[in-house]
Protein backbone atom coordinates (compact mmCIF):
# COMPACT_ATOMS: atom_id res chain seq x y z
CA UNK A 1 0.00 0.00 0.00
CA UNK A 2 1.48 3.48 -0.96
CA UNK A 3 1.06 6.12 1.44
CA UNK A 4 1.23 9.99 1.06
CA UNK A 5 3.47 11.43 3.65
CA UNK A 6 2.66 15.32 3.81
CA UNK A 7 5.38 17.79 4.81
CA UNK A 8 5.24 18.43 8.44
CA UNK A 9 3.85 21.67 9.63
CA UNK A 10 3.68 23.96 12.78
CA UNK A 11 1.40 22.04 16.00
CA UNK A 12 -1.48 24.21 15.80
CA UNK A 13 -1.72 24.53 11.73
CA UNK A 14 -4.37 21.85 10.60
CA UNK A 15 -3.97 20.01 7.68
CA UNK A 16 -6.31 21.25 5.47
CA UNK A 17 -8.15 18.32 3.03
CA UNK A 18 -10.46 19.17 0.18
CA UNK A 19 -12.91 16.09 -0.57
CA UNK A 20 -14.77 16.41 -4.59
CA UNK A 21 -16.77 13.43 -5.39
CA UNK A 22 -18.97 12.28 -7.96
CA UNK A 23 -17.98 14.64 -10.88
CA UNK A 24 -19.73 12.10 -13.73
CA UNK A 25 -17.31 14.03 -16.63
CA UNK A 26 -18.00 13.06 -19.97
CA UNK A 27 -15.69 13.22 -23.06
CA UNK A 28 -16.18 16.92 -23.77
CA UNK A 29 -15.62 19.84 -21.24
CA UNK A 30 -19.44 20.85 -22.27
CA UNK A 31 -21.17 17.67 -22.63
CA UNK A 32 -23.73 16.94 -20.72
CA UNK A 33 -25.27 15.17 -17.37
CA UNK A 34 -28.57 15.10 -15.36
CA UNK A 35 -29.18 18.93 -17.21
CA UNK A 36 -25.37 19.99 -16.16
CA UNK A 37 -22.25 20.61 -17.49
CA UNK A 38 -20.00 18.76 -15.22
CA UNK A 39 -16.60 19.47 -16.59
CA UNK A 40 -17.65 22.85 -15.84
CA UNK A 41 -18.30 22.62 -13.17
CA UNK A 42 -15.52 20.36 -12.01
CA UNK A 43 -13.64 23.40 -12.73
CA UNK A 44 -15.26 26.28 -11.11
CA UNK A 45 -14.66 23.82 -8.03
CA UNK A 46 -11.24 24.02 -8.63
CA UNK A 47 -10.81 27.42 -9.23
CA UNK A 48 -12.67 27.97 -5.83
CA UNK A 49 -10.68 25.44 -3.93
CA UNK A 50 -7.25 27.57 -5.38
CA UNK A 51 -9.18 31.00 -4.34
CA UNK A 52 -9.45 29.73 -0.93
CA UNK A 53 -7.22 31.10 1.90
CA UNK A 54 -6.57 27.99 2.93
CA UNK A 55 -5.05 25.86 0.68
CA UNK A 56 -5.36 22.31 0.81
CA UNK A 57 -2.57 19.71 1.38
CA UNK A 58 -3.94 17.01 -0.62
CA UNK A 59 -7.11 16.70 -2.51
CA UNK A 60 -9.03 13.79 -2.29
CA UNK A 61 -11.75 12.71 -5.16
CA UNK A 62 -13.74 9.71 -3.65
CA UNK A 63 -15.34 8.17 -7.28
CA UNK A 64 -17.28 8.11 -10.33
CA UNK A 65 -15.08 10.42 -11.82
CA UNK A 66 -16.69 9.68 -15.22
CA UNK A 67 -19.66 8.85 -16.59
CA UNK A 68 -19.21 7.71 -19.86
CA UNK A 69 -16.21 5.49 -18.95
CA UNK A 70 -14.02 6.71 -22.05
CA UNK A 71 -10.64 7.69 -21.68
CA UNK A 72 -11.15 11.31 -23.02
CA UNK A 73 -13.33 11.64 -19.47
CA UNK A 74 -9.87 11.11 -17.38
CA UNK A 75 -7.68 13.22 -19.84
CA UNK A 76 -10.26 16.27 -19.34
CA UNK A 77 -9.80 15.36 -15.17
CA UNK A 78 -6.48 15.82 -15.64
CA UNK A 79 -6.70 18.94 -17.52
CA UNK A 80 -8.85 20.51 -15.19
CA UNK A 81 -6.79 19.14 -11.81
CA UNK A 82 -3.78 20.86 -13.56
CA UNK A 83 -2.97 24.22 -11.98
CA UNK A 84 -3.41 23.00 -8.48
CA UNK A 85 0.03 22.06 -6.68
CA UNK A 86 -0.74 19.56 -4.21
CA UNK A 87 -1.38 16.00 -4.69
CA UNK A 88 -4.65 14.62 -5.87
CA UNK A 89 -5.61 10.79 -4.20
CA UNK A 90 -8.56 9.53 -6.10
CA UNK A 91 -11.20 6.59 -5.05
CA UNK A 92 -12.54 4.08 -7.73
CA UNK A 93 -16.35 4.73 -7.87
CA UNK A 94 -18.95 2.51 -9.78
CA UNK A 95 -18.24 4.30 -13.03
CA UNK A 96 -15.27 4.16 -13.00
CA UNK A 97 -12.60 1.91 -15.31
CA UNK A 98 -9.72 0.71 -13.38
CA UNK A 99 -7.45 0.19 -16.56
CA UNK A 100 -8.15 4.04 -16.63
CA UNK A 101 -7.63 4.92 -13.06
CA UNK A 102 -4.07 3.85 -13.47
CA UNK A 103 -3.15 5.55 -16.52
CA UNK A 104 -4.39 8.31 -13.68
CA UNK A 105 -2.58 8.11 -11.25
CA UNK A 106 0.52 8.56 -13.32
CA UNK A 107 -0.30 12.01 -14.29
CA UNK A 108 0.85 14.96 -12.50
CA UNK A 109 -1.08 15.87 -9.45
CA UNK A 110 -2.53 12.66 -9.28
CA UNK A 111 -0.19 9.99 -6.97
CA UNK A 112 -1.00 6.38 -6.67
CA UNK A 113 -0.90 6.15 -3.14
CA UNK A 114 -4.52 4.60 -1.00
CA UNK A 115 -3.62 6.03 2.34
CA UNK A 116 -2.44 9.95 3.94
CA UNK A 117 -0.27 9.67 6.87
CA UNK A 118 -0.77 13.13 9.15
CA UNK A 119 0.60 14.04 13.01
CA UNK A 120 -2.11 11.88 14.91
CA UNK A 121 -3.96 10.74 11.83
CA UNK A 122 -3.95 7.98 8.98
CA UNK A 123 -6.48 8.72 6.29
CA UNK A 124 -7.19 5.57 4.17
CA UNK A 125 -9.28 5.56 1.19
CA UNK A 126 -11.34 1.95 0.59
CA UNK A 127 -12.22 0.93 -2.29
CA UNK A 128 -15.65 -0.26 -2.51
CA UNK A 129 -16.10 -1.04 -6.40
CA UNK A 130 -17.60 -4.00 -7.78
CA UNK A 131 -19.17 -5.90 -10.78
CA UNK A 132 -22.47 -3.78 -9.91
CA UNK A 133 -23.05 -0.20 -9.33
CA UNK A 134 -23.61 -1.41 -5.28
CA UNK A 135 -20.86 -0.79 -2.76
CA UNK A 136 -18.53 -4.61 -2.31
CA UNK A 137 -16.45 -4.78 0.61
CA UNK A 138 -15.46 -8.73 0.77
CA UNK A 139 -13.44 -10.70 3.18
CA UNK A 140 -10.52 -9.94 1.74
CA UNK A 141 -10.79 -6.46 1.79
CA UNK A 142 -11.66 -6.65 5.09
CA UNK A 143 -8.99 -8.58 5.87
CA UNK A 144 -6.71 -5.67 4.25
CA UNK A 145 -8.15 -3.43 6.02
CA UNK A 146 -7.11 -5.21 9.10
CA UNK A 147 -3.70 -5.11 8.60
CA UNK A 148 -3.25 -1.62 7.81
CA UNK A 149 -5.01 -1.09 11.11
CA UNK A 150 -2.41 -3.62 12.91
CA UNK A 151 0.83 -1.97 11.02
CA UNK A 152 -0.28 1.94 11.82
CA UNK A 153 0.59 3.74 14.99
CA UNK A 154 -1.79 6.27 14.14
CA UNK A 155 -3.78 7.94 17.01
CA UNK A 156 -6.96 8.19 14.58
CA UNK A 157 -8.27 7.05 11.83
CA UNK A 158 -10.61 8.42 9.07
CA UNK A 159 -11.72 6.48 6.25
CA UNK A 160 -12.80 7.64 3.17
CA UNK A 161 -14.96 5.79 0.51
CA UNK A 162 -17.16 5.97 -2.63
CA UNK A 163 -20.29 4.36 -1.63
CA UNK A 164 -22.18 4.56 1.77
CA UNK A 165 -22.37 1.92 4.23
CA UNK A 166 -26.13 2.89 5.48
CA UNK A 167 -28.92 3.10 3.78
CA UNK A 168 -30.24 7.00 3.62
CA UNK A 169 -33.70 6.77 2.76
CA UNK A 170 -32.98 7.48 -0.83
CA UNK A 171 -33.37 5.83 -4.16
CA UNK A 172 -29.33 5.61 -4.25
CA UNK A 173 -29.79 2.82 -1.65
CA UNK A 174 -30.90 0.13 -4.12
CA UNK A 175 -26.83 0.66 -5.31
CA UNK A 176 -25.76 1.18 -1.69
CA UNK A 177 -23.18 -0.77 0.62
CA UNK A 178 -24.33 -4.51 0.12
CA UNK A 179 -23.42 -6.60 2.84
CA UNK A 180 -21.76 -3.70 5.20
CA UNK A 181 -22.50 -5.75 8.51
CA UNK A 182 -19.23 -7.78 8.84
CA UNK A 183 -17.61 -4.06 8.16
CA UNK A 184 -19.27 -2.55 10.81
CA UNK A 185 -18.51 -5.52 13.28
CA UNK A 186 -14.74 -5.02 12.46
CA UNK A 187 -15.02 -0.83 13.02
CA UNK A 188 -16.25 -2.50 16.21
CA UNK A 189 -13.03 -4.02 16.76
CA UNK A 190 -10.47 -0.72 16.35
CA UNK A 191 -11.87 2.18 18.39
CA UNK A 192 -9.15 4.58 16.49
CA UNK A 193 -12.09 4.86 13.56
CA UNK A 194 -12.97 8.06 13.86
CA UNK A 195 -15.20 8.54 11.15
CA UNK A 196 -15.63 7.39 7.60
CA UNK A 197 -16.59 9.99 4.49
CA UNK A 198 -18.24 8.60 1.49
CA UNK A 199 -19.60 9.73 -1.77
CA UNK A 200 -21.87 8.14 -3.98
CA UNK A 201 -25.37 9.16 -2.93
CA UNK A 202 -24.71 13.09 -4.26
CA UNK A 203 -26.31 14.56 -0.93
CA UNK A 204 -24.49 16.22 2.40
CA UNK A 205 -24.94 15.32 5.44
CA UNK A 206 -23.62 13.76 8.56
CA UNK A 207 -24.60 11.76 11.10
CA UNK A 208 -23.46 8.85 13.70
CA UNK A 209 -23.25 5.06 14.07
CA UNK A 210 -21.43 3.02 16.48
CA UNK A 211 -19.95 5.59 17.89
CA UNK A 212 -18.64 6.99 14.41
CA UNK A 213 -18.86 9.23 12.11
CA UNK A 214 -20.17 9.70 8.97
CA UNK A 215 -20.30 12.44 6.42
CA UNK A 216 -21.72 12.38 3.08
CA UNK A 217 -19.43 14.36 0.44
CA UNK A 218 -22.08 16.37 -1.98
CA UNK A 219 -21.24 15.99 -5.60
CA UNK A 220 -19.63 18.05 -7.91
CA UNK A 221 -21.71 17.87 -10.46
CA UNK A 222 -25.60 17.36 -9.16
CA UNK A 223 -27.17 16.70 -5.56
CA UNK A 224 -29.66 13.55 -5.22
CA UNK A 225 -33.19 14.16 -3.92
CA UNK A 226 -33.38 12.41 -0.66
CA UNK A 227 -36.63 9.81 -1.65
CA UNK A 228 -36.95 6.75 -3.37
CA UNK A 229 -37.83 8.33 -6.95
CA UNK A 230 -34.64 9.49 -8.45
CA UNK A 231 -34.34 13.37 -8.82
CA UNK A 232 -31.80 15.54 -9.52
CA UNK A 233 -30.85 19.01 -7.92
CA UNK A 234 -28.98 21.63 -9.63
CA UNK A 235 -27.15 23.34 -6.84
CA UNK A 236 -24.09 24.06 -8.61
CA UNK A 237 -20.74 22.55 -7.64
CA UNK A 238 -20.24 21.17 -4.20
CA UNK A 239 -17.27 19.92 -2.18
CA UNK A 240 -16.20 19.14 1.47
CA UNK A 241 -13.00 20.71 2.95
CA UNK A 242 -11.65 19.06 5.93
CA UNK A 243 -9.45 20.59 8.68
CA UNK A 244 -7.16 17.34 11.04
CA UNK A 245 -5.17 18.98 13.57
CA UNK A 246 -2.78 17.41 15.40
CA UNK A 247 -4.39 17.15 18.63
CA UNK A 248 -7.43 14.49 17.37
CA UNK A 249 -9.51 17.68 16.12
CA UNK A 250 -11.49 17.44 13.23
CA UNK A 251 -14.13 19.67 11.00
CA UNK A 252 -15.30 19.62 8.22
CA UNK A 253 -17.34 22.64 5.72
CA UNK A 254 -20.01 21.90 2.71
CA UNK A 255 -19.02 23.97 0.30
CA UNK A 256 -20.81 25.47 -2.58
CA UNK A 257 -19.32 27.02 -5.30
CA UNK A 258 -21.36 30.36 -6.32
Amino acid sequence: MAILQLAAKAPDCPYQIVQISDCHLLADIDDEYQGVKPGRYLQQAIRAVMDNPCQPDAVILSGDLSQDHSRASYQLLVQILAPLSCPVLVLPGNHDNYEHLNWLTGQTPVVAASSVQLPGWQLLLLDTKGDTPAGFFNARRRERLVRQFASSDAEGFWLFSHHHPLPLGSAIDKHGWQNAEPFWQLLATEPRVKGLAHGHCHHAYTKEHQAIQLVGCPASSVQFCQQNAWQTLDHGPMYCHWQFAADGQVSWQFVTVS
